[in-house]
């Protein structure tokens, strides 16, 4: 997991995050905190990304997946920072040698068999529920829950919206590229369960789905791309979430919620990812579960009170109770909805925007500290609390502005910065420079 914010204002966007990844293997859990999650997108342009969630794709290094994209981007920009972005997502959803057609293939197969099994055991989660309760079961009963399971998976999947960047046909070629191997994941996950044909379309329609609607597993990785366009006055931050690429297209998408632009109207932002929780309670002063469980209580409270009043109430007859119960049901929405707004506008006013308004003014060294102090307190929480610490080492900050670019505020190295001045020196080292270097030496000889 991980903790990592932008903050925004009209002058420039600061970008936080910590270090700490969480290493799953089997029964054991280890958790490293030296990883670097920010990074400039370009060497020359005020642009910078950051990535949460994965440590990967598909078993290739964020880090190393970046700095290679910024090789191939060298010295080129763009007018909008949403370009950028999408330059981006575009070198991932094409035929990249990063991701080798093997790579691709073993991650679906994977992928179809969990599925698959998840599907197994909601089937026999409920064929075990009949037998507890009836202490038998019949073969009919076993294939009606059987067919109506995988329905339920497949409609699921179908009513689900597709994703706009992929073609398609996209369904259609992954059905009969792998057709064999989901044949054959059919009989060994299912076993003898009674899988008919009418249920075996369906597990293909939904083996074409996994990769091109849009339903996402939680274990996925986020980017996050702020900073300015050439023709951008102000920033603006775009963010996405990715699971994989398959058959060389990438499933991503866009995350509208999650992404701003600063202009005359919004002057301000706060916007956190991943760990959110702690920075949603300081601004908008209340734990948001505890909120929900607030909401929740009320609205049950309200839902079942009018039905509690009317039952100990004489009526002429049942229409004019039913008539009665309704008024009181319309009331009861109204006076929850009326508290939700109530609430909302208060947290609005007393805590949301005295933060904002003060963010607006900002200059980039508060902004660079106010970004660090809320991924800190994330950290600090776990620290003393008994949740996992899975968000902690250095924080990396940068403030990225129109005229001074990318700019470093605190960064860890792997190595000492001063036994390695080749390093620094390269850094800005440009294909054009490569390139007279070449013919310098070739005029020499």
């Amino acid at each position: 997991m991980s903790a990592e914010i932008a903050i925004m204002n009209r002058s420039a966007v600061a970008l936080a995050a910590d270090s700490a990844v969480t290493i799953n293997r089997k029964e054991n859990v280890k958790i490293y905190n030296t990883v670097n999650k920010l990074f400039t997108l370009s060497k020359y342009h005020p642009v910078g990304i950051m990535v949460y969630g994965s440590a990967d794709l598909m078993g290739v290094p964020w880090e190393s997946i970046i700095k290679i994209y910024r090789n191939n981007l060298l010295e080129k920009s763009f007018s909008t920072l949403e370009e950028y972005a999408q330059d981006f997502m575009n070198y991932l959803d094409k035929d990249n040698k990063l991701f080798p057609e093997e790579i691709q293939d073993n991650y679906f197969k994977s992928a179809i068999l969990n599925y698959f099994s998840i599907i197994k055991r909601d089937i026999d989660k409920k064929v075990k529920d009949i037998t507890d309760q009836k202490g038998t079961i019949s073969t009919i009963s076993i294939e009606n829950i059987t067919k109506d399971t995988i329905r339920e998976h497949f409609m699921m999947w179908e009513k689900a919206e597709r994703l706009s960047h992929l073609p398609k046909s996209f369904p259609n070629k992954i059905i009969v590229k792998f057709d064999k191997f989901i044949n054959e994941s059919i009989s060994k996950v299912f076993q003898k369960l009674p899988v008919f044909s009418k249920s075996t379309e369906d597990l293909k329609a939904i083996c074409g789905n996994l990769f091109f609607k849009d339903k996402f597993p939680q274990s996925l990785a986020g980017i996050v791309i702020a900073g300015f366009g050439d023709e951008e006055t102000f920033p603006a931050l775009s963010s996405f979430k990715i699971e994989a690429v398959i058959n060389n297209r990438l499933k991503y998408k866009f995350q509208k919620d999650e992404s701003f632009r600063i202009n005359f109207e919004y002057r301000a932002a706060v916007i956190p990812f991943a760990q959110r929780q702690n920075v949603y309670t300081f601004v908008e002063g209340i734990d948001p579960n505890c909120k929900q469980i607030i909401f929740s209580y009320i609205e049950e409270l309200l839902k079942n009170y009018p039905s509690n009043i009317i039952e100990n109430i004489m009526f002429n007859s049942m229409v004019e109770k039913k008539t009665m119960l309704d008024k009181m049901n319309n009331v009861s929405k109204e006076i929850f909805q009326d508290f939700m707004d109530n609430i909302n506008k208060y947290i609005k006013t007393a805590n949301i925007n005295p933060i904002l308004n003060a963010v607006e003014f900002l200059p980039k060294d508060e902004l660079s500290s106010m970004a660090e102090a809320l991924v800190s307190l994330t950290s600090f929480k776990q620290k003393i609390s008994m949740d996992s610490e899975t968000v902690g080492g250095p924080i990396d900050v940068a403030v990225i502005s129109k005229g001074d670019g990318f700019v470093w505020i605190k960064r860890k190295h792997y190595f000492k910065p001063e036994l390695n001045p080749h390093y620094l020196s390269k850094y800005f080292y440009t294909k054009a420079e490569e390139i007279e270097d070449e013919t310098k030496i070739k005029s020499k000889k």
